[in-house]
């Protein structure tokens, strides 16, 4: 379920880069929180099914 976040993350990420500065630091944001949570999920040891 972590991976799945982190996915949608990453592709409101894109979604924001490409319509331009709409919404500010905002998508920045969500970047550094997939970032997080793919660093997170490797840490803890988890395989990705």
């Amino acid at each position: 379920m972590l991976l799945t976040i982190a996915i949608i993350l990453l592709a409101l990420w894109a979604v924001g880069l490409l319509t331009g500065y709409t919404l500010g630091g905002l998508v920045h944001v969500l970047i550094v929180i997939a970032i997080v949570a793919v660093i997170y999920r490797l840490i803890s040891g988890r395989r990705i099914a």
